[in-house]
């Protein structure tokens, strides 16, 4: 997963790169323990600031399950996917905005290393079968990598 700051829409771009047979299943992105103590900010005079931007599916060839309900102020999103098969990618954009008294940008944009530390809970497994979890952290390079192996 890679986090791409971006006004007025914030992307998130995950890539399947799993052995064979592993697709993923689900994926968690838990930003209470980010260094920013980040939020989604996705309804106008909610918990962020100024701007704000719903969950939007922009790309890719893997397939929600359904949309995905984020509530504004929320520090996590689930996402539940029918097909994500080795190679495919998904893309999808929302506002994030941080919540230190002292950002170096301000609160409505993500810089630096405020992600660092987010939680990327990714669940692999082969169609149809159970899955394996597996978790990331997101590092300073706002870049969480958990990876699956055949079994």
């Amino acid at each position: 997963m890679v986090f791409i700051e971006s006004a007025p829409r914030d992307r998130f771009e995950i890539r399947n790169d799993s052995s064979a047979g592993q697709r993923i299943q689900r994926l968690t992105l838990d930003l209470s323990p980010s260094a920013g103590k980040l939020i989604f900010d996705t309804i106008e005079g909610g918990t962020g600031v100024e701007v704000f931007q719903p969950f939007r599916v922009e790309s890719g060839e893997a397939r929600l399950r359904g949309s995905p309900v984020i509530q504004d102020g929320s520090e996590r999103l689930t996402l539940d996917f029918t097909r994500f098969e080795p190679g495919q990618r998904f893309v999808f954009s929302i506002d994030v905005d941080d919540q230190l008294s002292a950002s170096d940008l301000g609160q409505i944009r993500v810089s630096g290393r405020e992600m660092e530390g987010a939680l990327l809970n990714a669940v692999f497994g082969p169609s149809g079968g159970a899955g394996a979890e597996l978790q990331a952290r997101v590092d300073g390079n706002n870049r969480a990598r958990a990876k699956a192996a055949c079994p």
